[in-house]
């Protein structure tokens, strides 16, 4: 169309044209159609309103299951009037109702409340100012050499901190007394500040309660201090990009060996439960991890490959223990178990990594992975349990006959039945859905652990949580859920950054280096690369049919090299379980599989996290579509304000205004304007 425009006092007039295929024009914000203070005026057309028209979704092929880039529906709604429905697009993303959208504005705050990149170029400024010699702030440019920022300094400070999503209110002075690139923002320094009131209030009540145990030199307090100093620990690992539970491990053994904690005695017991607690919440992760439909598709090789080489592993350290560390058959099946599980705390974070970069992504790589540590862990847990059901029961021969029956099929029918209530209760659409459904969950699954050990199949209870787990995950997925932004999955992420420092604070704690020996260190390290290293040749040789070329073949072996969180959660079981009257002999060989387990952690977990790191890139297919990752997995480790309870859907359609006709016929009529021709002033 051709639109003529005056204006007053200009000489020259000519005309633009603008090529704008496919192009509509949102109403203005006066509601008639034009803006108020428009220097153009468009004439020969009658002002009517206009809406936004959504292209039609462009029809992909499947190409990926594990590809993101393959989506084919966008997670937003285009506008008010869109013909879209809630329920074509999927569900939305929610939010805690404990935080609010935005913060009411007090005009008696004297502080300042900006964006977190203001706040931090207008620090920048302010340092390289002074750099300068300048007391006052440089202007902002590009061009500007920023001289804070090309510092070795800044570039440390920067691994410490991340972005703040939302704005942030600070005192006048705090920019200059803590600048940016050198000392936390106002909100993380409040936060600690919070942290630390918590605690010491929480120590007050329990000191009450508990007395002399819970005071300084106590056994509570000891392991209070320790999982504090392991969560630190872990965090400076964390910034070698290693796994935090490195760090944690370590400070373990040195407040061990230092003489700073005793957990030993009637605190045992404590401890003990604090491992199961942990081990619940390590099934019930790799029971959420696995993808339902990816499961779905490739399942004959998750079990293919998640069964054969544990057994092959297995069987491995359990030869080479008898006979160079003269352990009993029985004593060699239970460390076998142990060290054949995969630790998914190394695996899944690297894993994801390399595929927000796209590699791997085309063969759902990651998630077969993913899904295999997952079988690894039930079933290595579930040997486990069996084992030392039949070591330390005295019952008869039919009892341990029946433990591996009555384990398998007692372990998947509860996982089934469990996980197909928590489709129906609660309600899905209950406000209140996705705390009920993780307490309800992990309520369950506690039960399970501690019922199958009350009734002597300590076997079962690990297989019904990882089924229960991932049938759950199973219907909340047609529900609507996505696996990589599960809300529940996003509780029990909340639940380990507990449990992880005390399970791998503790778990350092129980080695004394004083006492170790040089011959069972040596031949156990000889026994662990020679079972990973035979398990990564046999996960290549039998993946045959599986789609994978040679280089990735070995990488998915390499990937699961990584010894953690079931060797932290079952190493010192065994030691525990025996009773007063156990031999000498028997206390020995429970040390061994104690010691074995710690150190299988320490060698393997950072070697595994490199080699994932630097052969993925080097092994791996990256995909050409961009895989564009959001969410709290992608970026952070989650916080309490991302478990969500109401919806956060800003955009819905308001069921009691109805849909605009006028408009939504003037936006099809406008359909076939792709070019706009107007004069303006040259």
């Amino acid at each position: 169309m051709t639109a003529t425009g005056e204006v007053a006092g200009s000489d020259e007039i000519g005309v633009i044209t603008i090529s704008a295929p496919d192009i509509r024009t949102s109403p203005m914000p006066n509601g008639n159609g034009s803006h108020k203070t428009s220097n153009i005026i468009v004439d020969s057309q009658p002002k009517r309103r206009v809406s936004i028209i959504s292209d039609v979704p462009m029809n992909i092929g499947a190409g990926g299951y594990d590809n993101p880039a393959f989506e084919q529906n966008p997670r937003r709604k285009i506008s008010q009037t869109s013909t879209h429905s809630h329920s074509e697009i999927g569900p939305s993303r929610r939010r805690s109702i404990l935080k609010e959208v935005s913060p009411p504005d007090n005009e008696s705050d004297r502080g300042s409340t900006h964006s977190f990149e203001n706040y931090r170029q207008g620090a920048l400024d302010g340092l390289n100012g002074k750099y300068h010699g300048h007391q006052q702030t440089l202007p902002s440019s590009h061009d500007s050499t920023n001289y804070v920022e090309q510092s070795w300094m800044y570039s440390f400070c920067l691994k410490c901190r991340g972005e703040e999503p939302s704005e942030a209110w600070e005192p006048p002075f705090w920019q200059k007394i803590f600048p940016y690139p050198l000392c936390p923002t106002f909100r993380t320094f409040s936060r600690l500040i919070v942290l630390i009131l918590i605690g010491v209030l929480l120590w007050i009540v329990a000191y009450v309660i508990i007395g002399n145990t819970a005071a300084p030199g106590g056994q509570l307090f000891s392991l209070v201090v320790l999982t504090v100093a392991a969560n630190f620990g872990g965090y400076i690992i964390s910034l070698t990009t290693l796994p935090r539970l490195i760090g944690m491990l370590l400070v373990g053994i040195l407040f061990q060996n230092v003489g700073w904690v005793d957990l030993d005695g009637d605190f045992s017991i404590v401890t003990g439960h604090l491992r199961k607690f942990a081990l619940t919440i390590i099934l019930t992760r790799a029971g959420l991890e696995m993808e339902p439909e990816a499961f779905k598709k490739v399942y004959k090789t998750i079990l293919k490959l998640g069964i054969v080489p544990w057994i092959v592993e297995a069987a491995v350290m359990t030869i080479m223990s008898h006979f160079l560390l003269d352990l009993p058959w029985m004593w060699g099946c239970l460390l076998g178990a142990i060290i054949a599980a995969i630790s998914p705390a190394v695996v899944v974070p690297c894993l994801f990594r390399l595929r927000t970069k796209g590699y791997g992504v085309a063969k759902g790589i990651p998630t077969l992975v993913v899904a295999v540590a997952g079988v690894d862990d039930a079933l290595s847990v579930a040997i486990f349990g069996i084992v030392s059901t039949i070591m330390f029961s005295d019952k008869g021969l039919g009892y341990q006959i029946a433990q591996a029956p009555v384990c398998i099929l007692g372990g998947l029918g509860f996982g089934v039945i469990w996980g197909s209530l928590a489709r129906i209760f609660p309600e899905k659409g209950d406000a209140y859905v996705v705390p009920l459904r993780t307490l309800m969950l992990f309520a369950g699954n506690l039960v399970a652990i501690y019922g199958s050990e009350e009734l002597g199949f300590e076997g079962a209870g690990p297989l019904a949580v990882v089924f229960s787990s991932f049938v759950s995950n199973l219907f909340w997925c047609k529900d609507g859920w996505e696996v990589d932004d599960n809300p529940v999955s996003t509780a029990f992420e909340i639940f380990w950054m507990i449990f992880e420092p005390i399970l791998f604070g503790l778990t350092g704690a129980t080695i004394k280096i004083s006492e170790l020996d040089s011959h069972t260190v040596s031949i156990g390290a000889a026994c662990i690369f020679t079972g990973v290293i035979i398990r990564i040749f046999v996960t290549a040789g039998i993946a045959v049919g599986d789609r994978l070329n040679t280089k990735e073949k070995f990488f998915v072996g390499l990937s699961w090299m990584a010894k953690a969180t079931v060797q932290a959660a079952l190493g010192p079981v065994a030691l525990k379980n025996l009773g007063s009257d156990a031999t000498a002999e028997e206390r020995n060989w429970a040390e061994i599989v104690q010691t074995i387990c710690v150190f299988s952690i320490v060698l393997t977990a950072p070697l595994g996290a490199i080699l994932i790191s630097v052969t993925g890139t080097r092994m791996l297919t990256k995909t050409k579509q961009p895989q564009i990752l959001t969410g709290w997995r992608r970026s952070h480790r989650p916080s309490i304000r991302d478990i969500s309870i109401i919806d956060e859907e800003e955009e819905r359609d308001d069921p009691e205004i109805p849909t605009d006709k006028e408009t939504h016929d003037n936006t099809q009529s406008n359909a076939h304007l792709t070019n706009l021709t107007y004069t303006a002033n040259k």
